[in-house]
């Protein structure tokens, strides 16, 4: 996994997310980011304003992946969230392309962004 960021994109006004690796799994994948700032979480926010994120996916053969869940926490040094996102099924070999809607949720609001992602 590649920790020099693939894409990094201005999310929800004045975050920066950044897609720091694709893990194929033997049933999943998993998508490892940071968002710089840190995030609003579940323990210290204000009610209603925790941010999550969850994965819809496709890939350039057709197949849909839906979200299995996922991970995230303040890194170490504070200064970002550091996580990972998970998809169902397992990417095929011959796919070449998956695009990928990153869906921030908080409250009642859902915002979404579109990236594709070459796969080597």
């Amino acid at each position: 996994m590649s920790r020099t960021p693939a894409h990094v994109v201005s999310v929800l006004g004045s975050y920066e997310l950044a897609l720091l690796g694709l893990t194929r799994k033997t049933d999943s994948f998993a998508l490892e980011y940071s968002v710089t700032p840190p995030l609003p979480d579940a323990d210290g926010a204000a009610p209603g304003s925790a941010v999550y994120l969850r994965i819809e996916a496709a890939d350039d053969l057709g197949n849909e992946y839906i979200d299995w869940g996922g991970a995230y926490g303040l890194s170490p040094e504070g200064t970002q969230t550091r996580g990972t996102v998970c998809a169902q099924p397992a990417l095929p070999p011959d796919a070449h392309l998956l695009t990928v809607k990153l869906i921030f949720m908080t409250g009642t609001q859902e915002i979404g962004y579109r990236l594709s992602l070459p796969l080597a």
